[in-house]
């Protein structure tokens, strides 16, 4: 006999406290389910308030609050018929738990707090929450009254437990439970669950979407079963982008597939799906063996069946199965960034964005994200996405929506995004070229200005002041009064910068005024290193690329090249990196990996080894002795001097991480002080660790002379 159930599950763009907005996308999602036929409706992890509520989640208004818009929810005409799996903060005697409510026809069913808290990277859940460790067990937690009026229940279940339908039995995960060893949805398959809800808050992260979909086809193909998988899609207010792709896999299969990067604030993905093939699927009698030893797993009661009567619904087919789908890294960078920004944009209430366009690759790219941005922000006008035209009408500043209609993504670009050239004496053509060029081909509001007349002045106070006449090493100075002048041009510029982007929207006659957010542009590896001036132009009010690798970069110019048709970028890909900041000579050119004494795709490696490896100073160097000897012809000694030298310019330049601009998160080694990576920003020099190297390769090799690192 054929079990047929259809079942939805989303992704939602929620933002952090915005509870009215929060509501009005849960409840179109529910919706949407209903008018799928669909019997279950799963949402993601802590949707009520968002997931980056962070300390908020400490405040005891957080918790009165959520109940209040649950109660709401479960009381609308348009969310009954339906059972209801709810993300939301609750607090069960006195302590906090990240839960997710499960609610059908004006009944709270059960409140499922989550098990293994994520606690590493950008996540600190246990800051906020307290894990639930009592497997298999559960209290009566005492609903409050906003609940107990429309329900007309005192309390209801909150425990590890499953809920029993009349024919079929569902268990819940929350996100970092998938990606645990001791996963719930392995015990509660052992123990006759058929359906998983795991309801997350993943957020994008290079080439991770692989592994989030492998781990749940793993788990359902060696034991069976359906599995819903919900998240958070968009920018929450803070550095992550939650990247959606809501999915239902049976038995190792895909069935549906939402999508990664999307302008859609709610997206509703449905499937219909055999129970009985969960059923044939778990025949297997070591399956069976290993179900029988199971304990007891308690579950709440749902008097109702969920699948369809099909005996009078002949039509109703199975949903296929689907090849999986995830984009290549270049895609990633253009789509995720992207989309992260137009959030960001139209959520500030600001006019566009203002980039200071150097002419070199890194600049570039934040500048071809930002077109992406624009194409992606067509594309949606075009589907007719009624929200993203009514926030082109309003940060365009037009009253026309025909113009937004016809508008192309250049005609999108010259609305909200400025650049302009910030150049000295020591800038070259070719730089000024390249930056007019792309800021043409992209269609940007692009000036140009001379900064030498501010330069100089900057540096005739100085020495009026000090009698004192800084000179560049070209001409005489020292190492202190070179970098010191190449400090002040950094510096003004991230002046000018803040100028332009208050004034250019009054100097364009835009109604309403406003103003523009400065981007940034450093690379991840440019941070780790560094190799930044504190408070120059990459300081700014968020960056896009600071977590995105310089090789990444280069490889998404070079796909952008090809597939947003832009020639231009050629000469980007082919320049040597500078950041012009001395006087050019007939023997001296800047370079940017001359100057940090380490390539891009060696700082790489050393911030993978450093925090997603977590190796210190002489297990890194003990790991690349014997990698480089093999890959590059390094030996131990030479293989010393690179780690050294990282560690010295890392540990003077960690103080910058400290004002390091919000980044768009994309690489796990991300330097970013302020979320991702906690340590200290005055370091002792290692020496424990240059003594132990040195004394293994002086037995080996007779001695280490002579080491500058500076």
């Amino acid at each position: 006999m054929v079990h047929l159930i259809t079942v939805a599950t989303c992704s939602l763009n929620q933002w952090a406290l915005d509870y009215d907005g929060n509501k009005e996308r849960i409840i179109q999602s529910i919706k949407e389910a209903k008018k799928a036929r669909a019997s279950l409706r799963v949402g993601p992890e802590l949707e009520i308030t968002g997931y980056g509520a962070l300390d908020h989640f400490l405040e005891y208004d957080v918790y009165n609050q959520t109940w209040e818009i649950l109660r709401d929810i479960i009381d609308h005409e348009d969310c009954q018929d339906i059972l209801l799996d709810i993300g939301m903060p609750v607090a069960h005697n006195s302590v906090f738990y990240n839960c997710r409510v499960i609610c059908r026809n004006r009944k709270i069913l059960l409140i499922r707090p989550k098990m293994s808290l994520a606690n590493d990277g950008n996540f600190r859940e246990m800051r906020y929450f307290t894990p639930w460790m009592r497997t298999r067990e559960c209290d009566d937690h005492m609903l409050p009254r906003a609940i107990c009026v429309v329900s007309k229940q005192r309390s209801v279940k909150f425990g590890d437990m499953n809920i029993q339908a009349l024919d079929t039995v569902l268990g819940i995960e929350s996100c970092e439970e998938l990606f645990t060893a001791d996963a719930p949805h392995i015990r509660q398959g052992l123990a006759g669950v058929e359906i998983f809800t795991n309801s997350s808050g993943s957020h994008h992260q290079l080439r991770k979407l692989q592994l989030r979909i492998e781990l749940i086809r793993e788990g359902t193909r060696k034991s069976g079963g359906v599995y819903l998988y919900a998240n958070q899609q968009g920018c929450d207010g803070d550095r992550l982008y939650y990247d959606g792709c809501a999915m239902i896999i049976c038995n190792g299969e895909i069935l549906a597939q939402g999508s990664q990067f999307s302008l859609n604030d709610v997206e509703v993905v449905t499937a219909t799906v055999d129970l009985d093939e969960v059923r044939s699927a778990r025949f297997a009698p070591s399956l069976r063996m290993q179900a029988a030893q199971q304990p007891f797993y308690p579950s709440v009661p749902l008097d109702i069946w969920l699948a369809h009567e099909v005996e009078t619904d002949l039509g109703l087919r199975p949903s296929p199965i689907l090849a999986p789908m995830w984009v290549s890294p270049e895609e990633e960078i253009s789509f995720g960034p992207a989309c992260w920004l137009w959030d960001y944009l139209r959520r500030s209430k600001q006019a566009g964005f203002f980039l200071p366009l150097s002419g070199g690759i890194d600049s570039c790219a934040t500048a071809v994200i930002v077109y992406s941005m624009a194409r992606q922000v067509v594309k949606a006008v075009k589907e007719g996405n009624g929200q993203v035209i009514q926030d082109v009408l309003r940060i365009c500043a037009v009253d026309e929506e025909q113009w937004v209609l016809r508008a192309n993504p250049k005609e999108v670009m010259n609305k909200i995004f400025h650049t302009c050239f910030m150049g000295t004496e020591n800038s070259s053509k070719d730089t000024r070229e390249r930056a007019e060029k792309l800021a043409q081909a992209i269609g940007a509001y692009h000036t140009d200005m001379n900064m030498d007349s501010v330069v100089t002045a900057q540096r005739e106070s100085f020495t009026q002041v000090t009698g004192f006449e800084p000179r560049f090493k070209q001409h005489g100075g020292g190492a202190a009064e070179s970098l010191a002048l190449q400090n002040i041009q950094a510096r003004l510029r991230m002046v000018s910068a803040y100028m332009y982007a208050q004034m250019l929207p009054t100097v364009r006659g835009r109604k309403g005024g406003g103003s523009l957010l400065v981007l940034g542009s450093a690379n991840v590896d440019e941070c780790l290193r560094g190799y930044l001036t504190k408070y120059d132009c990459s300081s700014a009010d968020i960056n896009p690329i600071g977590g995105i690798s310089k090789t990444d970069l280069k490889r998404f110019i070079a796909w952008a090249e090809k597939n947003f048709d832009l020639p231009i970028l050629e000469s980007f890909l082919t320049a040597v990196p500078t950041a012009e900041l001395e006087p050019i000579t007939k023997d001296y050119v800047q370079s940017d990996e001359a100057d940090m004494g380490m390539t891009y795709d060696e700082l790489s490696v050393f911030g993978r080894l450093r925090k997603v490896e977590r190796l210190g100073p002489f297990s890194m160097w003990e790991k690349l002795a014997r990698i480089w000897q093999d890959e590059r012809g390094l030996n131990p000694t030479e293989v010393y001097e690179k780690v050294r030298r990282f560690f010295w310019y890392f540990n003077i330049n960690r103080h910058k991480m400290t004002t390091l601009t919000p980044s768009y998160h994309a690489e796990q080694y991300s330097p970013d002080d302020n979320r991702f990576d906690l340590r200290p920003f005055l370091y002792p020099d290692f020496s424990w660790a240059w003594r132990k190297i040195e004394g293994i390769i002086n037995k080996r090799d007779g001695g280490v002379n002579g080491l500058d690192v500076r």
